[in-house]
């Protein structure tokens, strides 16, 4: 699919209310296509901001004078700060001292951008509610305007328009936005209260938001969505990882509820018995996010991806990009590892004399002989299989000299897959026991005698026995198997006390109360501390060393 882009920027309305001294600069520094804002700072130079870099505009700082300059020129300020300039797309926010005297103005370029939104076309005419992820001025709301002008000629679409950056400064929609309705916000506040209101007086068939960014409008959205009207909206963030755990925006994507299983269960499904699960049907269905842009990544079942990342099974969302031809490439998407329920009922949770043992029954191989044929097909998922690519990713290439094939049973398989990444060591899990060259299982199990152990000692098949199913434990059953002695003792812990903590924000975002942590020395806790500061949560340390530990709560 080739795209023809066109671009409207209405530059000079830009300009003409700029002092002419700066006006001039931004002229010669003629990189109008790739200009983002100009900004006014007192008592600092002007700047001009460029997606690849900045640009002093002027050798003498700004003055009281310029920034009333500009003010005079364009519309009042709203309750959020932000000013338009009638018939164009241009934003100008200020930054206010204590007295509320505006001392700053960032000038953002609007630009309608005709063809962008070829690269998610089937998406929109899909019929589904799409959320567009991304940082800011990546471009967000030049897709979403694209994308209501293009639903407009065949449906009936309302956008609200809560900064009139999607319609336009004014009375009267700019032209980029087609046949598309516009209902303007009064107060950013207030944008839950109009998003209803276009449901329930407008009869749309199709609702566009820019910047969802509250939980009251993050309940609107689910409200229209479950009133069968699609939604297209953005909200800010890198992936749906970051969604996830944003307690404000999670129920987009479905939310997280922490959930207390059963032995029987927590046995089946190879987990602990707390467990974090989807707690609802996610308000949009598919989820794009902005890397650039010319490359987006897409989730096309956000339901299925977010209980795939839930399970430790993430799936890689489909890549699409467009070439210097503007030809968009489409690459086919991973789907999630799960187990089967016959494979997952063979595993477990969990403990020998050192971190492992190993049974070699006989007529099997011996210490450092490992001999491995070829990987059995289908079954076979080596861990560089993670790599999204227009190849089928269920069948493997031929395996590589030294590479040895795992069947894991009681042990958690997504921390052997990260065992295996962080030692780089040549080896891949396998889903069935008939196609391992190894079983790897826990001390509880092998006392059992439960059948997939008995399998393998009859098919003469090495077993392993470690003690616990840390990751710790797993990484030094790696390092003996594959030659190496010397355990990476203190990555471990470090990864294993970050899990944890990143575990834990999970659980108490998801409704959990607190959550206390394992013993770490002081250094492993003072992390802990930083990553429950950067998900907005309280941390303490309790106990003395070496039982010292962390508890992570909600203020």
């Amino acid at each position: 699919m080739t795209q023809t882009k066109y671009i409207t920027d209405d530059l000079a309305a830009m300009l003409n209310v700029f002092p002419e001294e700066i006006a001039q600069a931004v002229r010669e520094a003629d990189h109008f296509d790739n200009l983002l804002e100009v900004i006014l700072d007192l008592g600092r130079l002007p700047t001009a901001r460029f997606v690849d870099g900045e640009l002093a505009l002027l050798e003498r700082v700004v003055e009281q004078k310029d920034i009333h300059h500009v003010i005079s020129r364009i519309g009042d300020f709203d309750a959020d700060n932000r000013a338009g300039m009638e018939s164009t797309l241009h934003r100008i926010s200020a930054i206010r001292n204590r007295r509320g005297e505006v001392v700053g103005l960032t000038c953002r370029v609007g630009r309608a951008v005709y063809g962008t939104i070829g690269i998610i076309e089937d998406l929109i005419d899909s019929g589904e509610s799409i959320l567009i992820l991304g940082k800011p001025g990546v471009g967000k709301t030049t897709m979403l305007r694209e994308a209501a002008r293009i639903l407009a000629e065949k449906k009936r679409v309302v956008i609200v328009d809560t900064s009139n950056e999607i319609g336009g400064d004014g009375d009267v929609p700019h032209p980029a936005v087609g046949k598309a309705r516009r209902m303007q916000v009064p107060k950013p506040s207030l944008q839950h209260e109009v998003m209803i209101e276009a449901v329930e007086n407008h009869n749309p068939e199709v609702i566009v938001i820019d910047e969802i960014g509250r939980e009251l409008e993050a309940l609107a959205a689910r409200t229209i969505a479950e009133r069968g009207v699609q939604l297209i909206g953005t909200a800010h963030g890198n992936a749906l990882e970051n969604l996830l755990v944003n307690p404000t925006l999670s129920d987009l994507v479905g939310g997280i509820s922490s959930v207390t299983l059963s032995d029987d269960e927590a046995r089946r499904r190879g987990t602990q018995k707390t467990v974090l699960e989807r707690k609802a049907p996610p308000t949009f269905t598919i989820l794009v996010e902005i890397q650039d842009r010319a490359r987006v990544n897409v989730h096309r079942d956000v339901a299925a991806a977010v209980d795939s990342i839930l399970r430790g099974y993430p799936m890689l969302p489909q890549e699409r990009f467009r070439d210097e031809n503007g030809q968009v490439h489409f690459l086919k998407q991973t789907r999630p590892n799960m187990p089967t329920v016959s494979q997952a009922m063979r595993r477990g949770n969990g403990m020998d004399k050192s971190p492992f043992q190993r049974s070699t029954p006989a007529g099997g191989l011996g210490s450092g002989d490992y001999g491995l044929p070829e990987p059995a097909g289908r079954h076979a998922e080596r861990y560089d299989n993670f790599i999204a690519s227009e190849e089928t990713l269920d069948q493997p290439d031929d395996a590589q000299p030294g590479e040895k094939r795992i069947f894991a049973f009681g042990v958690a398989r997504n921390r052997l897959l990260q065992a295996i990444k962080s030692m780089g060591v040549a080896a891949y899990v396998v889903k069935d026991l008939a196609d391992a060259d190894i079983l790897l299982t826990q001390r509880r199990y092998y006392r059992e005698r439960l059948q997939p152990i008995v399998e393998a000692e009859e098919r003469g098949m090495p077993i392993f026995v470690v003690k616990s199913n840390s990751v710790g434990q797993i990484e030094q059953f790696l390092a003996d198997s594959f030659g190496n002695r010397q355990s990476p003792a203190r990555l471990s812990l470090i990864q294993e006390a970050t899990r944890s903590a990143e575990q834990a924000i999970l659980m108490v975002q998801a409704g959990e109360k607190f959550i206390n942590l394992p013993p770490m020395p002081a250094a492993v806790r003072r992390e802990q501390h930083e990553l429950a500061k950067q998900a907005h949560l309280v941390s303490r340390s309790f106990g003395k060393d070496p039982n010292r530990y962390v508890r992570i709560y909600r203020d």
